[in-house]
């Protein structure tokens, strides 16, 4: 193989145009392709940039023109030469009216055939091309992924500097206070028996950097959760994590609404408006079905309590007298789509998340009305039904009767799946909105008892106070969430810093004085010494990126992900280790 010696590259491969014709530049990079015409080659070289053609012909010479026909796929070059008008051009590509007429090549690394090959859409199995990540990673779709990526987090930590935000690196190594998802442990060698635990947010050393007087903080951070991986989650993520001192919750959400503005500019080039709509919790909950709702389209969840209170079908009639709800969606022009077939499918679908069934009326073009209840109901309740769904020919509605909390996220869901099969998403539209009024407190039916929503260091509502211990289902919290077409993105809150309403707090959520100083106590502690008013917000980088580039996984915007049971198949992580390794920590491993 060559050197580089002499040569240094001038440009990148996919930079070049008409205006660099006559020029002699140097490039490199990996071949896409090589085509042997016998008194000519041509090469396409790729590098992150794009595509540029090599030439070369009889005017070539000889040991050039010998090694152009010895590169093969996925070769690392580099190629010198003047930049010429191709004489056919090729309109697909940015670089298609010029090639690089070349005099000096030098083959720096030989490959084999690649297990598969480098193209944008590779049909090869995902397994297959994360077991080879770094040839994943070369194809062009990826790159431009990554680019992104790197895009965004620059615009990111310019504007959070430009508004006085400095950034501040947290440890990785910390104390465990498990909330919600489990912990990763690391075993220290020192403290034999004793582990640290690798952050799942730097939630805590944020606001004790408020403490400290870094009145505005944010740090590009890597946040670790042992949960299970879904689409839109890894066990190790990104977070843009932002506190902010002397604030309420207008000033945290305002400033990230001009990020947002100037993140969709600089990086979509779309303008939004800054000031974003917003929707409480209940509201979210009782048109949509879901916290995190896609507005992209219509399809509102409506209620039928009045319209079959009294009415002849008891799962109705009897839901409505329990307190229970019943509740229904409207699905426009879908009588050819949801079929009697359809609907089996879906009622499966709801009673896997826990549904007892789907009741439904189909509106035919032709004026005809099938329903899975209509010989129960009178006409009058069957055409009150059809008004408050505002049904017309050709539509479908779709009924649950059930407690409120199965009733409003099952038609939550429901409307979401119903909406992929009527294919009625704008794939081009990017809807955000903030989530504001969050429960304080939600409810365990395994432990009949209320539980904290949130981390136990969200401040409620000033109004809500008085009824703390009293009404703990009506107490709301400063919580607040950024959702975009259905993702949450981001999710903060104003936090408690007076210490006798942590305390309150902490009792309410079962702790006693003894536990929460164990977990906490270095934090309260702090908070004796003069605290601001504070609060802060945490973004998911990668979930940001997916969405912003309209992708559907994560792994199409990390560089290095693990896939479904929380492995990577490049490097076959996690691994075993030797017992003298397990030995040095005081560790022994149980085979269950």
């Amino acid at each position: 193989m060559d050197r580089m010696t002499g040569l240094k590259r001038t440009g990148y491969c996919g930079t070049f145009s008409a205006k660099n014709i006559g020029e002699t530049v140097v490039v490199c990079g990996w071949v896409q392709k090589q085509r042997d015409l016998g008194a000519l080659i041509f090469v396409d070289l790729r590098d992150r940039t794009g595509i540029v053609q090599l030439a070369f012909d009889d005017k070539t010479e000889k040991s050039v023109f010998e090694k152009a026909a010895a590169v093969r796929s996925e070769y690392v070059l580099m190629a010198k030469g003047v930049v010429r008008e191709r004489s056919s051009k090729n309109t697909e590509i940015p670089t298609g009216e010029i090639e690089i007429d070349v005099s000096d090549l030098r083959i720096l690394g030989e490959s084999e055939t690649p297990p598969f090959e480098i193209i944008e859409n590779c049909p090869t199995s995902e397994l297959t091309r994360l077991k080879y990540r770094y040839l994943d990673l070369r194809r062009p779709d990826l790159q431009k992924n990554i680019l992104m990526r790197h895009r965004i987090t620059k615009i990111t930590r310019d504007y959070f500097d430009e508004n006085g935000f400095i950034e501040i690196e947290t440890p990785m190594l910390i104390k465990s206070t498990p909330e919600g998802a489990r912990d990763f442990l690391v075993p220290s060698r020192i403290h034999k028996g004793s582990f640290y635990a690798l952050p799942q947010s730097p939630q805590l050393y944020k606001q004790l950097s408020m403490v400290a007087g870094f009145d505005r903080y944010m740090q590009i951070a890597r946040c670790f959760r042992d949960e299970d991986l879904r689409a839109d989650r890894q066990p190790e993520f990104t977070q843009i994590d932002v506190e902010m001192s002397f604030v309420e919750m207008e000033d945290v959400l305002s400033m990230i609404e001009g990020f947002m503005k100037k993140l969709f500019k600089e990086a979509l080039g779309i303008e939004i408006n800054e000031k974003l709509p917003r929707l409480t919790y209940k509201e979210a909950m009782e048109r949509y079905g879901s916290d995190k709702p896609d507005t992209r389209y219509g399809m509102e969840i409506f209620d039928l309590a009045e319209e079959v209170r009294d009415c002849g079908f008891g799962v109705f009639s009897n839901a409505v007298k329990d307190g229970a709800r019943v509740c229904g969606i409207t699905a426009k022009n879908a009588y050819s789509v949801l079929t009697r077939k359809e609907i089996d499918k879906l009622t499966e679908f709801v009673k896997g998340i826990g549904a007892k069934g789907i009741a439904w009326v189909r509106y035919g073009e032709d004026g005809s009305v099938a329903s899975s209840f209509a010989k129960f109901m009178s006409e009058e309740e069957m055409a009150a039904i059809a008004k408050k769904a505002g049904a017309e020919k050709g539509d479908v509605v779709l009924i649950i009767a059930d407690k409120e909390r199965v009733t409003l996220p099952v038609l939550g869901a429901l409307r979401q799946n119903i909406a992929k099969k009527l294919d009625i998403v704008p794939q081009d539209k990017y809807n955000l909105l903030w989530i504001v009024e969050f429960p304080f407190f939600d409810w365990d039916e395994e432990l009949g008892q209320f539980v904290a929503m949130h981390h136990p260091f969200t401040a409620p509502l000033e109004e809500c106070l008085p009824y703390l211990e009293s009404d703990k289902a009506n107490v709301r919290a400063t919580a607040y969430d950024l959702v975009l077409n259905g993702i949450e993105l981001a999710s903060g809150s104003i936090r408690i810093t007076d210490p006798e309403l942590q305390k309150r707090i902490f009792e309410l959520l079962g702790l006693s004085d003894e536990e929460a100083y164990e977990k906490f106590g270095f934090l309260t502690d702090a908070f004796k010494f003069g605290a601001p008013p504070h609060g802060g917000i945490g973004i998911g980088l990668d979930r940001l990126c997916m969405q912003l580039l309209r992708l559907e996984t994560l792994r199409d915007v990390v560089a290095y992900p693990k896939v479904q049971n929380a492995s990577e198949p490049m490097t076959s992580c996690p691994a075993v280790v030797d017992n003298d390794q397990l030995r040095e920590l005081g560790i022994e491993t149980v085979s269950e």
